[in-house]
């Protein structure tokens, strides 16, 4: 017989702890800051460590926390109420709802479902779930290389959680391995992001700033010589550990007459299928029209420019969803291959909660509260030599990013590298693309990424398992960009 109470040794829960400790810990941060760091930026790191408490203790739902948090910032001054909650209407903030609108239309029409039992039929993968792990972080790794990591990772959810959904029949016990697989599924595009020069805005930014300010041009490939190589070794790392932490579920024996092999079976698509796919197609066609232009164009062709300046990765998925509403299955009976009713079925608290991450990052630039800590992780460690400096632009990324968005945490870590650089008489090659490389893998937080956001809004993922695995990841995938570019930066020149 259980006792109705607690025991003297009984933990406190988490959420309890939150509550308490994060305005003790936002308060010992107010007074523990140097005086010498702006007002502005005091405070908005006094409301930024209650805030990143929260998320992490998650006695509140992480998106009311990310909305408080921004309330704060209005009332303690940092901006008014137009100013911060601009925010919430970043492009990027679209790419989420179209990019949802067509997750919602695959998993209405069943194509996750279709998706996934291919994927399990294949011989090379079967129904063994580290196979099918492996395949399906290869896939959106893949993916990501040539389209936007938010889109790679948003139209692939729905693929994954129907291989879950097909798995679970064989294995009932799926619960530690679902969070797992779903990791590997936002770890994976945050890596394959870093292959390719188009990968991820950040990597954009930083050959951007570096051909601005320090007259030095970098590549496609070789970006893509250093880029590859770590993604590849990233890849196995992260599957490695993936694997360590999130076992898969003991085995079952399936076989070539199994429910799962069954339902893979190929079916007649209906209409509502065929027209979710052609849209899916369009989406990833007009992501991939840049590059797939450049290789025919220079890249400072007027129709390349056009393009990318008309129809940017943001406003894609806003067109392609629109189609959905309007593609008839039924036009006499007005039914459409998506409703409204189906499509306001998205995770709205995961675009509340990006949204939250993007007015923080924008903040930490205005009160410069980024480039004191960048200061002061350079002035912490000592800077000596030009890996000295690449080692600390690592970490300096790999902290911002995990509170502010991979591009703003680029963007303000950049121009402080090179200026540091020129003045120690260093190259900053090295250390812009460790910081551009690092931004991506930002593994930690929810608010993170957007990849990070979307899977944890299938409510799988216990925040405290992403935090084990991203402060890990994030360590381990640290030192091995810093060794990528010791090894690999001199035998390309660039150093």
């Amino acid at each position: 017989m259980s006792q109705s109470g607690p025991g003297p040794h009984t933990a406190i829960p988490a959420y309890q702890f939150g509550l308490f400790a994060a305005p003790l810990i936002a308060g010992l941060m107010f007074v523990l800051l140097p005086e010498s760091l702006p007002d502005p930026a005091r405070i908005l790191a006094t409301i930024l460590s209650w805030v990143v408490v929260m998320w992490i203790t998650e006695p509140i739902p992480l998106p009311i926390t990310a909305l408080l948090g921004c309330g704060l910032c209005v009332v303690a001054g940092l901006g008014n109420m137009q100013a911060v909650f601009s925010a919430f209407a970043h492009p990027i903030i679209f790419l989420f709802i179209g990019s949802f609108f067509i997750s919602e239309a695959l998993s209405v029409h069943g194509l996750d479902r279709r998706f996934g039992n291919w994927l399990l039929s294949r011989k090379c993968v079967g129904s063994n779930p580290i196979r099918i792990m492996m395949a399906m972080s290869l896939a959106v790794a893949g993916l990501s290389m040539w389209i936007n990591n938010t889109a790679a990772t948003a139209v692939m959810l729905p693929i994954a959680l129907g291989v879950l959904r097909a798995l679970r029949q064989g294995y009932p016990n799926m619960k530690t391995f679902d969070t797992g697989f779903l990791l590997c599924l936002a770890y994976g595009a945050g890596i394959g992001g870093v292959a390719t020069l188009v990968g991820t805005a950040p990597n954009l930014i930083g050959v951007g700033l570096l051909a601005q300010q320090a007259h030095f041009t970098i590549s496609f490939d070789q970006w893509l010589l250093i880029g590859l190589p770590l993604a590849s070794v990233m890849l196995l790392v992260m599957f490695t550990l993936m694997y360590w932490l999130h076992p898969p579920p003991p085995h079952s024996p399936f076989h070539e007459g199994s429910s799962v092999l069954k339902i893979a079976a190929p079916l007649p698509w209906t209409r509502g299928e065929q027209y979710t796919f052609a849209v899916f197609m369009l989406a990833v066609l007009l992501w991939l029209l840049p590059a797939l232009l450049s290789i025919w164009f220079e890249g400072n062709h007027p129709v390349v420019q056009w393009v990318r300046t008309h129809l940017p990765k943001e406003l894609v998925p806003i067109f392609a969803s629109g189609l959905l509403f309007l593609l008839p299955l039924d036009f006499r009976q007005g039914k459409f291959t998506l409703t409204w009713k189906e499509a306001a079925n998205i995770h709205w608290g995961t675009i509340l909660l990006f949204g939250g991450g993007i007015a923080f990052g924008e903040l930490m630039v205005e009160t410069e509260l980024a480039k004191a800590i960048g200061q002061g992780m350079v002035a912490m460690f000592g800077i000596e030599s030009i890996w000295g400096l690449t080692g600390v632009a690592i970490l300096t990324a790999l902290v911002l990013t995990e509170l502010a968005s991979n591009t703003a945490a680029t963007s303000m870590i950049v121009p402080v590298l090179i200026a540091i650089a020129h003045t120690a008489n260093f190259s900053p090659v090295a250390p812009v693309l460790g910081a551009c490389m690092a931004a991506s893998l930002a593994f930690v937080l929810p608010v993170s990424t957007p990849p990070n956001a979307i899977v944890y809004g299938t409510g799988r993922i216990p925040i405290l398992r992403m935090v084990q695995a991203g402060l890990l990841l994030d360590a381990i995938g640290g030192v091995l960009i810093w060794a990528t570019l010791r090894i690999v930066g001199p035998l390309l020149g660039i150093v």
